[in-house]
């Protein structure tokens, strides 16, 4: 029996102070592994999005092709992306289930940018909720909401905040 393993939180050269690998190099390695896909969730931004389909897709230069799961790595304000006064945020990981996911990851992004901008673009669980149709969600680093509550010893918190994220 193959066993088949996806990397589902991937940050490039885009993800500044944190990714380093260049998009093609990423999958390039996910294909020299026989990977059936890899993700590209950088923090923030979808700069590397077209790049990393392309390169996916790029069976002349592979021999083959892979899935690209296209997404990024949110920064969820807890008070809500439009307040101006705290900078306490959450990471979550989205990734587009399918086109419509991914339009409302693009949106997600935009308005992180163009209204949730504190120190840097934000969303809440209200955008969230409102763009969730075709985005999964993972938990993302330490420095999700689950694995920040599990870290304090806040089992109840971590399973409420799973369940709040399943739900939308």
């Amino acid at each position: 029996m193959k066993h088949e393993f996806v990397h589902c939180h991937v940050h490039s050269e885009f993800s500044l102070l944190d990714g380093a690998s260049k998009v093609k190099d990423i999958v390039k390695t996910a294909m020299d592994n026989d990977m059936p896909a890899i993700a590209l969730t950088d923090h923030n931004v979808m700069y590397g999005t077209i790049n990393f389909y392309n390169e996916t897709q790029n069976e002349y230069k592979y021999g083959k092709k892979i899935k690209p799961l296209i997404g990024y790595e949110a920064y969820v304000a807890t008070n809500g992306h439009l307040e101006k006064s705290s900078k306490e945020k959450y990471n979550l990981v989205l990734l587009a289930q399918n086109n419509k996911g991914y339009k409302n990851i693009v949106k997600l992004v935009s308005t992180g940018f163009v209204d949730g901008f504190y120190y840097e673009p934000r969303i809440d669980n209200e955008l969230l909720e409102k763009y969730s149709e075709g985005v999964i969600a993972l938990s993302a680093c330490l420095n999700g909401e689950v694995a920040s509550s599990l870290l304090r010893g806040n089992f109840d918190r971590a399973r409420n905040v799973a369940k709040k994220y399943k739900e939308i």
